[in-house]
């Protein structure tokens, strides 16, 4: 019933340069009723349209609004009792609750248009890949090839060149672990920053362990790193370097080209970590002469589960495998590919290449208006630095706040404190504390995640409750009284118990 729904819904959807955004939005709101659910199973095809009716479509703006209700204006929708933004925070009993969504950073929901390319895989077409005796396995070996077509023309690749993996994480080690490992003999020296994926930090210090000299390059205070610091550091025994495209916690984009050039030049692999980067900001392997880069589905709008890396033919980059078996993946990655999983991110790629600007315009408008908002407030600042920087991650720190009670507050609103793979930690941002932030700034640091489906009036409703929720938990806090008061916090002798 949810496919008939989600095909409904598409049907409606307008050419692909013009993307009805809300209406898509309305199909990730979805929530079937208890008595749908129960239903389902035994109503007739007869009755399908009065049964799509069971479905609650929970919007924040309705796909179908009525005239009257278009005549409402940004600041008559995020005032409070506004029923605009209604099912901002909806109880609904047994089914929880539907917050906006600001953290696409961790992930993105799947967009309508993959999941139904998707289903055909969990019917029809259900052969093995790699069966090549009869026509079940060459239908979906077919597709698989079109899906790593798509995921390769994103970045200017060869198709030959993309390695289907389980995700981003998998890649990351694949190239870290892979190209060490290959070259020990000869090369056992590792460079990457202080601000990568935790992924990647935990594959470097692995290496560590088994003896390989790994440096971490420090970022500067706009979490930059310097590439004459990264040029010296290079040695005749270095055989990767390994620098994030786009950072995960605050957005900040490394000056790729360039480090690329200089990895070149030293005849040294360089490997990018891609998944907040890919299908997101211009990326040209060749160009930019990466050799290894490792990319996720789920962060552009396809299923989880499922990544890929690219590893660079000619000059070939050899890599040890990390997982032994059929050899399937060019004998780098064995095991079964699934094609739903597979055809889902390739469908994904296909998406982002032929949206790049309608996405990249559309998040840069509501970024400017929700950074501008937020730092109106007092004593708030950008986290990173304000140039080099991915419009949809916003990293703001709200002096006097801590970031954890503002969550807590900010229930109606689905954000983080930082990245989704570290957030079970109660410690500060290890990346804020690169930048050389302190613990009370880091620890009120909250990111913002802006995406394809995300609406303008989201935008208002969350700076007026940002602003509301702030002004409220700093009057709870006697530093905030005496900030207000003039008195300068450095010049007190605090006293230990």
């Amino acid at each position: 019933m949810l496919r008939h729904t989600t095909t409904r819904l598409l049907n409606n959807i307008s050419t692909r340069n013009a993307i009805n955004r809300t209406t898509i939005a309305a199909a990730l709101r979805v929530i079937p009723t208890r008595k749908s659910l129960a239903t389902s199973a035994t109503k007739s095809k007869a009755k399908h349209d009065e049964d799509i009716d069971d479905f609650k479509l929970v919007v924040h703006t309705s796909a179908d609004s009525k005239p009257a209700a278009s005549k409402k204006t940004a600041a008559d929708a995020s005032s409070p009792g506004s029923n605009a933004l209604k099912y901002a925070y909806q109880e609904r009993s047994g089914f929880g609750t539907r917050p906006i969504y600001l953290d696409v950073q961790a992930t993105t929901p799947t967009d309508p248009r993959v999941l139904d390319q998707m289903l055909k895989f969990f019917t029809g077409l259900y052969g093995n890949p790699h069966s090549n005796t009869h026509s079940y396995g060459w239908e979906t070996n077919n597709e698989i090839e079109k899906a790593r077509e798509n995921v390769a023309k994103v970045i200017g690749a060869n198709p030959k060149e993309i390695i289907f993996t389980s995700g981003a994480t998998e890649s990351n080690n694949m190239a870290l672990k892979g190209v060490a490992r290959f070259y020990k003999k000869t090369k056992n020296h590792i460079i990457t920053t202080r601000t990568e994926h935790k992924c990647v930090l935990e594959a470097a210090r692995a290496m560590k362990n088994e003896g390989y000299d790994i440096t971490f390059l420090n970022v500067n205070e706009q979490g930059l790193i310097d590439l004459k610091e990264l040029e010296k550091a290079i040695r005749p025994e270095t055989c990767l370097v390994s620098v994030m495209a786009v950072n995960n916690e605050i957005g900040v984009m490394q000056p790729i080209k360039e480090i690329g050039s200089i990895c070149r030049k030293h005849k040294v692999f360089f490997h990018t970590d891609a998944a907040q980067a890919y299908g997101k900001i211009p990326l040209d392997v060749n160009e930019m002469n990466i050799d290894l880069m490792s990319v996720s589905s789920h962060k552009i709008y396809g299923p989880k589960g499922v990544g890929a890396i690219y590893v660079r033919r000619r000059p070939r980059v050899r890599l040890e495998p990390i997982i032994s078996g059929g050899g399937q993946e060019r004998g780098l990655r064995s095991g079964t590919l699934s094609p739903p999983l597979v055809c889902g991110f390739g469908e994904a790629a296909r998406l982002v290449r032929e949206e790049y600007e309608a996405d990249s315009e559309h998040i840069k408008k509501l970024s400017k208006k929700l950074t501008d908002g937020l730092l109106s407030i007092e004593q708030t600042t950008l986290n990173g630095s304000p140039i080099h920087h991915f419009p949809g991650c916003v990293n703001i720190s709200f002096a006097y706040v801590e970031g954890e009670s503002l969550l807590m507050a900010l229930r109606d609103i689905a954000l983080s404190s930082g990245s989704a793979c570290t957030s079970a930690s109660l410690e500060p941002s290890y990346v804020l504390h690169a930048l050389g932030k302190d613990d009370a700034l880091a620890h009120s640091s909250i990111r913002f995640g802006i995406g394809r489906f995300t609406t303008e009036e989201e935008i208002d409703y969350v700076i007026k409750a940002i602003k509301e929720r702030v002004e409220f938990l700093r009057e709870l806090s006697p530093l905030w009284e005496m900030v207000k008061e003039g008195i300068d916090l450095n010049s007190i002798e605090w006293s230990g118990h």
